[in-house]
């Protein structure tokens, strides 16, 4: 203690404990990446305070525009699942990889953006191209719109997983939706902490904390 002068196990009696200054919170690496005119959501808080997050649009997106490559770490055995997300794996050197994310700090943004469920929500298309994926805008993304993703055709060939086609106009193919389980946990607003039943019904709602924010 500077004040008694004395060596002490613990806070002095005396003069009590020590103001703790704490460090300044470094993002990660992922969130670093992100592009200015895109931005992360709370979408909804488990258990153990585990945040489900959005990749969402600024401002419009044009259609036909590239984003990455992804990066992750080349893993011949996945560590990381997340049902909301892709699993992706590329070819190198004659091998199959997976580009495994298990944290923050070894992959990019592009680890945030969910699986669309179906043709409708769909606004990405996962490809690869010399050894690496790349997302590409399949229709122009409005603000406020969550950017999702799904695998090109010959890409859900190559991760034998079936497909989404949209085509080239705005009208969609017929083609069967994949389909997800929904979350059984309620949507919880990250501003006003009010519990929704649907995602729907959470980006509707009127947040007063959020619009002051």
């Amino acid at each position: 203690c500077e004040d008694c002068g004395k060596s002490l196990i613990g806070e002095c009696k005396l003069h009590g404990p020590l103001i703790r200054a704490k460090d300044r919170v470094i993002p990660s690496r992922a969130r670093l990446t992100l592009p200015h005119y895109l931005t992360l959501r709370v979408l909804e808080i488990r258990a153990g305070n585990q945040q489900i997050l959005g990749v969402f649009a600024k401002r419009v997106i044009q259609k036909r525009t590239q984003f990455g490559p992804y990066v992750g770490q080349l893993s011949t055995k996945l560590t990381h699942y997340d049902e909301s997300r892709l699993v992706l794996q590329v070819l190198k050197d004659g091998g199959k990889y997976f580009l495994d994310t298990p944290d923050e700090d070894c992959g990019n943004w592009m680890m945030f953006v969910r699986l669309a469920r179906n043709q409708e929500e769909q606004t990405l298309v996962a490809y690869q191209h010399c050894g690496e994926v790349y997302f590409t805008t399949v229709k122009p993304i409005e603000p406020h719109t969550e950017l999702k993703v799904w695998y090109a055709a010959d890409y859900a060939k190559f991760m034998e997983a079936s497909a989404v086609f949209i085509k080239e106009e705005s009208d969609v193919c017929p083609l069967p939706a994949v389909t997800t389980k929904e979350p059984v946990d309620p949507w919880i607003c990250s501003s006003c902490r009010n519990a929704f039943a649907t995602f729907a019904l959470l980006e509707s709602h009127q947040c007063l904390n959020k619009d002051r924010v």
